[in-house]
C-alpha cells in the first residue's frame, strides 16, 4: 500500500503530550487532559482511518466539501472529524448532544516506518474551538489495523491492512447544545490543509 498523507479528524487520544515537534505554536491546553475522556491513541488512529476509508469518493468524509456526509458511518461513542486532501474546506455539521469529538490536525499512513519519521519531523498543527486553542497529542509511530471499502480515495485499496500511522491529534469533550466553530490547520513537507467546521450541537432528548 502506498504512503498517503491526509488530515483529520477523531476519537479521543490517550497520549496527551503537546506537539512539541511542530514548527508553529499550537497554543495552550483547552481543555486539559483531566477534563476529557481518554481513549488509546493507536485505537483512535485505527478507527479514524477505517472510518475515513469506509466510503467511495462521492460520499467520502475527507473528500466532502460541504459537510453533507460528516454524519455518515459515525461510531456510537465518538464523533470523528475529517480533514482534507490538502485543500481549504468549509463544512456544516450537526452533532448529537453528549458526543465527544476527535480527529487529526494532520496525519499519515504508511507501510514504511521511516516515512512517518520524516513526516513527523516537519509536521505542525493548530486547532481552535470557538477561538480557543486545543492541545494536540503527538503520535510518532503506531501499528494500526485499517479496513477500506472498494473505490475509497483514502487507502486507494479494498481490504484490511496491518500498517503504521502517525500524526497530530485533537480531542474535545461533548459540547454544549448550540453553535460552535472548530478550525483545523495542519501540514508537513509540501502539504497543508485547513478545514473550518460550523457545528450545530443538538439538544439532549
Amino acid at each position: 500500500m502506498t504512503a498517503l498523507v491526509c488530515v483529520l479528524t477523531i476519537a479521543v487520544a490517550g497520549c496527551t503530550a503537546p506537539a512539541a515537534g511542530t514548527d508553529k505554536d499550537t497554543g495552550s491546553a483547552a481543555p486539559t487532559a483531566s477534563e476529557r475522556n481518554e481513549i488509546d491513541l493507536a485505537d483512535l488512529q485505527s478507527r479514524w482511518w477505517t472510518w475515513a476509508s469506509s466510503a467511495p469518493t462521492e460520499t467520502n468524509p475527507v473528500a466532502d466539501t460541504t459537510g453533507e456526509f460528516c454524519a455518515d458511518r459515525q461510531p456510537a461513542d465518538v464523533w470523528l472529524l475529517a480533514g482534507s486532501f490538502g485543500e481549504t474546506v468549509s463544512r456544516r455539521c450537526t452533532v448529537p448532544a453528549g458526543q465527544p469529538l476527535a480527529g487529526p490536525a494532520v496525519n499519515q499512513i504508511t507501510d514504511v516506518p521511516a516515512v512517518c519519521d520524516a513526516f513527523m519531523r516537519e509536521a505542525w498543527g493548530e486547532v481552535e474551538l470557538d477561538g480557543s486553542p486545543l492541545d494536540l497529542s503527538r503520535a510518532d509511530l503506531s501499528e494500526i489495523t485499517v479496513t477500506g471499502v472498494p473505490d475509497n480515495p483514502v487507502l486507494g485499496a479494498e481490504g484490511t491492512f496491518r500498517t503504521h500511522g502517525c500524526g497530530l491529534w485533537f480531542t474535545v469533550p461533548s459540547l454544549t447544545p448550540g453553535q460552535h466553530t472548530l478550525v483545523i490547520k495542519g501540514g508537513s513537507t509540501n502539504f497543508e490543509l485547513e478545514v473550518d467546521y460550523d457545528l450545530t450541537v443538538t439538544a439532549a432528548t
